[in-house]
């Protein structure tokens, strides 16, 4: 067998397995691996800029350190439509229902555009005052602002691709998001140091050892960059490349769950059935991000170098903990498919195995990063205090990995049930009751490292109230196909592929 034809037999799309059906490990791995490689390059949008920027200078690190929560919050708040959207479509394929998923996945497309535009404008004037207030220094504040304005009006194309790749999951097809964010990853990365440095003192000419070449674009354009503003310039224009590529692949339908343009007008009678099952997941969105921002707040009273290494650190979790967030994500899809096919045992036995090889691996992957936690901070910058302080950031956590890999595979059950405010009153408990006042006091008793504790004190309490929730078994009741929505009440012809 060659090298291509390993590779491809690591991925199969829906076609090729069952999620309702025969073994349970097959299945979630093929549905959890290209998630990971998805999460991996969408991360690497986050790593790029971190790279970059870090180049550029330490305020600028900093100033995304602040940028990077607020990002969080505004997608959080409407993230939950596409949650709604992604348990429908997994339910309704799981019970055979294809016009339902259909009719879902259009509604959703359509409210998703709404709320990322209204929550767009309102982020663009709220947050230099957001930003403020969340203590951001004199040097900081402007960069993050500028920053953050930018993101702000490209919401739209964040939230949109977010969609996509939520639908395309629900329906068990998670190689097409691959393929398109690679595509999107790619493109950033290759513009992101024209933009940020111009060409003028870039650090990738210096590295390709082409500064000839620099100095006569230099000469041609006048162009020095944009700095942190290019970045997300960098960011939004990728994304926006990645939406058009998304809404092209659904509304042809050739892969995955298909949008039709007649079912794309907005169906208010449908809406509350999206909210009733997408808030609870946005107040679990929005706890993280509020999370993320008040212990940024906290972090905010140190000197830069330690808000710096804060967000080294956050960035290099995102990176560390891809496994779970993917395998909390097909555990999802599968409970969702299973819930609809009313296999409820099957699911359980899909989110037993998740926590049980999320929890090894993550844990080996914690005692990696222990042990070479500062080459890995060494990368990110070159300023020898924020590396010191990264590395003890790293090591407190490390050990613990292993049990958020638990929290999020239980979870991830949770929202593919429906059970999306369980899901979000588990993440509140852990991060609003547990690590932010754990935060708060620890870090005036002994510094930054009372921060660093509290993480590692939240990520093994989340597991222990997650698993104990989840054996309760209140989550088997809630099969979501039962409350369907006649599509011909709603004035709904049968939908054609000629859309």
């Amino acid at each position: 067998m060659g090298l291509l034809d390993r590779i491809r037999s690591m991925f199969r799309g829906p076609e090729e397995f069952d999620l309702t059906s025969g073994s349970i490990g097959k299945p979630l791995f093929f549905l959890s691996m290209p998630i990971v490689i998805t999460n991996l390059f969408q991360t690497a949008y986050n790593l790029a800029d971190t790279f970059w920027l870090g180049q550029y200078s330490t305020d600028a690190l900093a100033a995304i350190s602040f940028a990077f929560p607020m990002v969080f919050l505004l997608i959080s708040l409407g993230m939950g439509i596409s949650v709604a959207g992604s348990v429908l479509v997994a339910q309704y394929t799981g019970a055979d229902e294809e016009r339902e998923a259909e009719y879902a996945a259009s509604q959703t497309v359509t409210f998703a555009a709404i709320a990322s535009i209204v929550l767009g404008v309102v982020g663009f004037f709220a947050v230099e005052t957001f930003l403020g207030v969340m203590g951001a220094s004199q040097d900081v504040l402007p960069l993050a602002t500028s920053y953050m304005e930018v993101i702000s009006l490209g919401l739209l194309f964040m939230f949109g691709f977010a969609v996509f790749i939520a639908l395309m999951r629900g329906y068990g097809d998670t190689i097409t998001p691959m393929v398109v964010m690679f595509g999107s990853v790619v493109l950033n990365i290759v513009i992101d140091p024209f933009l940020i440095f111009g060409f003028e003192s870039n650090p990738l000419f210096a590295m390709l050892d082409l500064g000839g070449l620099e100095a006569t674009l230099l000469a041609a354009t006048g162009y020095t960059g944009s700095g942190i503003t290019g970045a997300a310039i960098a960011t939004i224009f990728s994304r926006a490349v990645a939406l058009v590529v998304g809404l092209a692949i659904m509304f042809r339908g050739t892969r995955g769950v298909q949008i039709h343009l007649g079912d794309m007008v907005p169906d208010l009678d449908y809406l509350p059935r999206l909210v009733r099952i997408g808030l609870p997941a946005s107040v679990e969105g929005m706890g993280r991000a509020l999370s993320m921002n008040l212990l940024l707040f906290i972090v905010a009273f140190f000197p830069d170098a330690v808000v710096a290494a804060y967000g080294i650190g956050t960035r290099v979790f995102s990176v560390i903990f891809l496994p779970a967030i993917a395998v909390a994500r097909g555990v999802e899809t599968m409970t969702g498919q299973n819930m609809g096919a009313d296999k409820p045992d099957r699911a359980q036995r899909a989110t037993g195995l998740a926590a049980t090889v999320l929890f090894g691996v993550l844990s080996a992957a914690g005692i990696l990063v222990f042990f070479v936690a500062a080459p890995i901070a060494d990368v990110f910058t070159t300023d020898p205090e924020v590396v010191d302080i990264a590395t003890q950031f790293l090591r407190y956590v490390a050990l613990t990995f292993g049990f958020i890999g638990i929290m999020r595979a239980y979870t991830g059950s949770f929202r593919g049930a429906g059970k999306t405010l369980t899901a979000a009153a588990i993440s509140v408990l852990m991060l609003g009751i547990i690590r932010f006042p754990i935060a708060w006091f620890a870090a005036g008793e002994i510094g930054e490292t009372g921060i660093w504790l509290s993480f590692a004190i939240s990520n093994v309490a989340g597991a222990v109230i997650a698993y104990g929730w989840y054996r309760r078994g209140t989550w088997r009741d809630n099969d979501l196909t039962e409350d369907d929505v006649d599509l011909d009440d709603a004035g709904m012809e049968p939908a054609t592929t000629d859309d």
